[in-house]
């Protein structure tokens, strides 16, 4: 198997991004073929990922997906690639259970056997921060703790005041440190960090971290560690033995304003014989040609508001589409834009497509956030009517009126059945994301759907 290493955090909020773009981009520099990965449902730091190793970075979730797809997702994208590279989620034992290990970075440490390295903060702690390292190495003895990563670290004198101790405590080796370097912190807002996809990560803060990540940070050790990796291959369950014929046209929404997608849905979607076109509702001003079905990703159209409002070329084409009887599925953010208004950040009220009947708004202090499991209320382009899948929320937007059941997408089981997303027509809307891996089905069943009215290759 292809040697893994995972980065881990003993909680959110240590530099986890910061350090694994970090050794990522330190390995591309020295000529190594890197493969990201993430754990957990996140889209923005993969883009991270993707700027330091030229590749996508693939979503690595042991509750929304079953163990044996994890295992092919990951053994499909490494076994391409020198060395693999996994940032995990929050902290190192934390996912969807408070009692369980479901969902969590170790779960999947341990399902790809793979060595894992702590980042832990040091700023306001020196020897104490041993004791800490101590408890998540004893927590579960299972787990292949391998070594220690300390960020923000004030100077020498500071790293001789944790060095040590942890050494001597844990017998563990301190793999390295950043030190504390506001030209190091990524830029954030609401959700987060900022997705590269908007421009805003600066190439000389790339260049910076890794010179500071050489400097710091033992690579020759991570790269012995990594190798120490185990794991074993597994036959393909998600994707097809053999590519599919091209059958289907999927118009895909990519740009600044929707760009959350999990790479291995996408790759999915071709795999079972779909052309995905690419099309942008900030800049086109029409839906590509042939398409037999829309798909709506996540993203910040909140940021983008006034641009999608004035864009009505698009809303036409999109409404066009959807009369025609076009299948039409979108995410969290698409659901905002295929409704009929969209407050942004400042309250201003924009009009949007207008193809259901969601007025959306943002409401900075209220996080809505948490893995789902859903129940299809319809027949729809990714699941029969009755399905269960599981799926994940993360969004600051909230509706004016919540959507009645009868007109609802999904009920969602964890939360008393309570009805999500709007169903009218051609178009089903959810704020809960599906990644395609979740269920062997999906992204056959997508393109089943949307293959009448395509198409391919125009």
């Amino acid at each position: 198997m292809t040697p893994t290493v995972v980065i881990a955090g003993v909680r959110s909020g240590v530099g986890k991004t910061t350090i694994a773009t970090g050794i990522m981009g330190a390995l591309t520099r020295r000529g190594y073929q890197v493969q990201p990965f993430k754990a957990g449902p996140d889209y923005i730091d993969p883009s991270y990922h993707q700027l330091a190793c030229g590749v996508p970075s693939r979503n690595l979730d042991t509750w929304l997906m079953p163990h044996g797809t994890v295992q092919e997702l990951f053994q499909r994208a490494s076994s391409r690639r020198q060395i693999s590279v996994i940032e995990g989620v929050m902290g190192v034992f934390d996912g969807h259970s408070s009692l369980s290990e479901e969902g969590s970075t170790a779960e999947l440490a341990k399902l790809l056997d793979a060595p894992v390295i702590l980042v832990a903060d040091a700023a306001k702690v020196a020897r104490s921060v041993a004791a800490e390292i101590m408890g998540y190495q004893l927590f579960d003895p299972d787990l292949r703790v391998a070594g220690v990563i300390l960020n923000g670290v004030g100077g020498p004198r500071h790293l001789e005041f944790c060095q040590p101790q942890i050494e001597a405590t844990t017998g563990l080796p301190v793999l390295g440190y950043l030190p504390r370097r506001d030209e190091l912190a990524q830029p954030e807002r609401h959700l987060g960090l900022i997705p590269t996809v908007e421009g805003t990560v600066a190439r000389q803060w790339y260049e910076a971290l890794i010179d500071q990540t050489e400097a710091t940070i033992d690579i020759d050790g991570i790269i012995k560690l990594a190798s120490q990796s185990g794991g074993t291959p597994v036959a393909p369950e998600a994707f097809p033995a053999e590519q599919q014929p091209t059958r289907a046209r999927i118009a895909i929404a990519q740009d600044m304003a929707f760009s959350f997608y999990y790479q291995d849905s996408l790759d999915l979607l071709e795999a079972w014989g779909a052309e995905l076109a690419p099309f942008s509702p900030l800049e086109d001003t029409a839906l590509p040609e042939g398409a037999g079905g829309i798909y709506l990703g996540g993203g910040f159209p909140e940021m983008f508001a006034r641009e999608l409002s004035e864009n009505t070329p698009m809303h036409d084409s999109i409404r066009a589409a959807v009369n025609r009887g076009v299948p039409t599925y979108a995410e969290c953010g698409g659901l905002m834009y295929l409704g009929q208004s969209l407050s942004d950040l400042e309250g201003v009220r924009y009009p949007m497509v207008g193809v259901i009947p969601a007025v959306s708004s943002m409401d900075k202090s209220r996080l809505t956030l948490g893995y789902r499991e859903v129940e299809s209320r319809t027949d729809s382009p990714l699941l029969r009517r009755g399905q269960r899948v599981r799926g994940h929320e993360f969004h600051w937007s909230t509706l004016e009126q919540p959507p009645q059941p009868e007109q609802s997408v999904y009920r969602v089981l964890d939360q008393d059945g309570r009805a999500d997303g709007f169903q009218v027509g051609s178009v089903w809307a959810s704020y809960v994301h599906i990644h395609l891996g979740s269920d062997p089905s999906l992204a056959r069943r997508f393109v089943d759907t949307c293959a009448p009215l395509s198409k391919p290759g125009t």
